[in-house]
């Protein structure tokens, strides 16, 4: 789900915007919470009253969430994926709308709060709110297993076999960081669409597809196995579906010396750097 954000002002503009038909099917006013007035337009012409006591011009912070076209999201899901932004962002408790857009049976969301705290009359500061957003929307793909766009991959990650010497040393240093591992077989899952792919998607991260007891597995290069239902938190019927058959893959001993024999040439090329270096000096 794609969700983006700015701060604005001009209140009244954004209510009839968010309350025009022109270019919806349907418009749903959802929720109006911690306004006097439950009616968009007076609530919003509290907002900017209550801004002139500020020095604070864009008063308010407006997300859309989009799904996927091909995707059709419940209202339970957006309300999920709206307090999960607005926890990230630290607007919890702040005055906000709800409204839905609806066009040709697909719906998306607009979600406008008001940044100014009236206990304190000051602006909430949204620092990085862009960074925080992309993690969200990332977040969101993942957890429904839509296809995640090429934007959101995480590109620092990699095939440990592609390490650097300092690399290696720097990763025998460091432990597993289960919620990126988690993250990475997602990712994974998301950007492939059939076994071979999501077997090449692995291995760009040190992993092997494998058989194991119970089914699909990866294989990573400390010889730890990880079952794909559980990492991918898809179920093992969709498992199936996408991978086909695992006795069609690899054991777990097959892929293990597989990465055995490619950690062997690894390190043979460690000792000839390491060899060369001190032939120079």
């Amino acid at each position: 789900m794609l969700v983006t954000g700015k701060e604005r002002g001009d209140a009244l503009q954004l209510a009839h915007y968010l309350l025009a038909m022109r270019d919806n099917d349907h418009v749903e006013l959802h929720e109006v919470r911690g306004f006097v007035s439950d009616d968009l337009i007076e609530a919003f012409r509290e907002a900017d009253a209550i801004a002139t006591g500020t020095r604070c011009t864009n008063h308010l912070f407006s997300i859309s969430f989009n799904p996927p076209e091909t995707e059709r999201v419940s209202v339970k899901d957006f309300e999920a994926a709206i307090e999960k932004a607005e926890t990230r962002l630290g607007l919890d408790g702040y005055a906000r709308a709800i409204v839905f857009h609806e066009k040709n049976g697909r719906r998306h969301a607009h979600v406008v709060w008001s940044r100014i705290d009236p206990s304190q009359m000051k602006a909430i500061n949204l620092p990085f709110y862009k960074t925080r957003l992309n993690e969200v929307s990332k977040e969101l793909f993942l957890e429904h297993g839509w296809r995640l766009p090429d934007g959101y991959r995480d590109k620092t990650r990699r095939n440990p076999l592609n390490f650097t010497l300092a690399e290696w040393q720097q990763a025998g240093r460091c432990k597993q960081d289960l919620k990126a591992m988690k993250m990475t077989f997602r990712e994974c899952w998301s950007v492939s669409d059939n076994r071979a792919s999501f077997a090449r998607a692995l291995e760009e991260q040190g992993y092997v597809l494998a058989c194991g007891e119970r089914g699909h597995v990866a294989v990573d290069f400390h010889g730890e196995v990880y079952p794909i239902s559980r990492q991918t938190g898809q179920k093992a019927k969709a498992v199936r579906e996408k991978l086909g058959d695992a006795k069609d893959l690899p054991s777990v001993d097959q892929a293990k010396e597989l990465i055995a024999s490619r950690m062997t040439d690894k390190l043979r090329g460690f000792i000839q750097d390491a060899e060369q270096q001190a032939d120079e000096q």
